[in-house]
């Protein structure tokens, strides 16, 4: 039975890049997307309307973009050390993410985690139709999927640990035992209980008791 969770958010966290904006890159679109995704970390506009509103700006592009992406992608510094501090520790990881599996999945699997769970993007005849499919990953979903993985993996909530950066993540934050900011927005830092500055994930092992 693992010993604790830990569920990371995606962009800007596990991975230095927000990929809706690679992906606006090919689009064209990525100022407009980049005003909408600022005023949605901020908390200032829903978030699931701010994603359908930037997935909207992606309709036309071929499939392959996500491949584009995908290559373009950071992961940040100190994931993989994290991962396997956790493991070693007896504990789980998951990312949560309110970007997308497309892009996403690869790393998941490369970086060995346990959970992944993400948006899908609408594509039809190979082309991207500007819609999400099914329910956006928002911040109640996190939320939720922190629980759910919690369950699955028989690790009390009080054994949970949430790292993000933006306001989509402050309610599986709440939710957790113990909640990290990431390099994170001031009114993420401020109902945190823990804030790393430093963007070196490594140093979250730190803040679990995992290295001195």
């Amino acid at each position: 039975m693992p010993r604790f969770l830990v569920v990371l958010d995606a962009d800007s966290t596990l991975l230095e890049d927000e990929v809706i904006e690679l992906l606006a890159d090919t689009a064209g679109t990525r100022s407009r997307v980049q005003a909408i995704t600022e005023r949605a970390m901020r908390g200032e506009i829903d978030f699931a309307e701010s994603l359908r509103e930037r997935v909207a700006t992606l309709a036309g592009l071929q499939v392959d973009v996500f491949r584009g992406a995908q290559q373009a992608v950071r992961v940040t510094r100190g994931a993989d050390e994290l991962v396997r501090g956790v493991h070693a520790a007896g504990g789980t990881v998951g990312v949560v993410s309110g970007g997308f599996h497309e892009v996403l999945d690869p790393f998941a699997e490369r970086l060995g985690l346990d959970h992944c769970r993400a948006n899908r993007l609408e594509v039809v005849a190979d082309v991207l139709t500007g819609r999400v499919l099914g329910d956006v990953v928002d911040a109640h979903a996190k939320a939720v999927a922190l629980r759910e993985w919690a369950a699955a993996d028989d690790v009390p909530v009080v054994r949970t640990v949430a790292i993000g950066d933006g306001a989509n993540d402050l309610e599986m934050m709440r939710v957790a035992g113990l909640s990290v900011a990431f390099d994170a927005k001031p009114l993420v830092r401020e109902h945190a209980d823990v804030a790393v500055v430093d963007r070196d994930l490594s140093s979250v092992l730190a803040t679990l008791g995992l290295r001195g």
